[in-house]
């Protein structure tokens, strides 16, 4: 069973992590900060403890199931590794998630400073990585909908009253597209003024001549259906739902991903924080906790 810890408002859990985290439910996590064991880089049994390569990738591909099922739709997940694995762990990785960036930890000091130069046969690794991440937006495996998707449907839902207005009287006089094109020598802007995708609202002088042609089919069919509010109208009308609807654009960004940087903290994927010089009982949670302190 799990050990736990509180400190402050913090609750620390000493316990093997693909046990515990399938105890979590769904959809939970904001952030994940993870530094799994890099396989073979430390001489202690934890870091040697799989048969090859390949069986420790298939322990960290579990465990990168188990973030997906709790990372949240905006939550972000940043995964530490070593070089050598770096990339084999970054194409796994894409299986599941939107990679955003491979950052590259460029340690100021290190080992390399009293290595054997000569000896060396390739370039001694001074970095560590760190895979910055997110779920993938629909379509493909998505957890969630594009904000883009997601922008367009709030805007046709907030319009409705007037896309509904244009899409109506067409409906209603049975007007075509050629119809509407000859009238205003537009002929590109037929889907945009009476279909709900990336629908338009007509300038003063294109809507008259809607409405000319509108009141002249109507006439010869002797039926209702012309455009009859005014330009001014609709314009207010316009005003008012593009007000409602910029208020739950701005409510709605409020959920996506965070993502916040300054010129005080690093904004590019290359970090050289200093790390924390070994002392007993020196753990390696602290050097990765001044990386992400941002």
């Amino acid at each position: 069973m799990a050990n736990t810890v509180k400190i402050s408002s913090c609750e620390l859990i000493n316990a093997d992590c693909l046990e515990f985290i399938q105890t979590l439910p769904e959809n939970s996590v904001d952030l994940i900060v993870t530094d799994p064991p890099y396989f073979k880089v430390k001489p202690e049994g934890w870091d040697n403890q799989w048969k090859g390569d390949d069986d420790y990738l298939k322990w960290l591909d579990q465990c990168l199931a188990q973030f997906w099922r709790v990372l949240k739709p905006a939550g972000s997940l940043y995964l530490f590794c070593g070089h050598r694995l770096a990339s084999d762990i970054e194409i796994m990785m894409r299986e599941r998630f939107n990679v955003l960036n491979h950052i590259i930890w460029a340690k100021p000091s290190g080992r390399w400073n009293g290595c054997n130069k000569e000896s060396l046969r390739a370039y001694f690794p001074a970095t560590e990585r760190i895979l910055f991440a997110e779920h993938y937006q629909g379509p493909y495996r998505p957890k969630d909908d594009g904000d883009e998707a997601k922008g367009r449907a709030l805007k046709q839902h907030v319009m409705a009253p007037l896309i509904s207005y244009f899409r109506d009287a067409r409906a209603a006089l049975g007007i075509t597209a050629k119809q509407i094109a000859d009238a205003t020598g537009k002929k590109n802007m037929v889907s945009h003024w009476f279909s709900a995708s990336q629908w338009q609202l007509p300038n003063e002088s294109d809507y008259l001549k809607l409405q000319s042609l509108f009141a002249r089919v109507a006439e010869e069919k002797h039926q209702r259906g012309e455009l009859e509010k005014s330009h001014y109208q609709l314009v207010s009308t316009y005003s008012e739902l593009n007000r409602q609807y910029m208020e739950l654009l701005s409510e709605y960004k409020h959920l996506r991903r965070y993502f916040g940087v300054t010129v005080q903290v690093p904004y590019t994927d290359v970090w050289t924080h200093k790390p924390v010089q070994f002392y007993p009982g020196n753990i390696r949670a602290k050097n990765r906790q001044k990386c992400c302190s941002r």
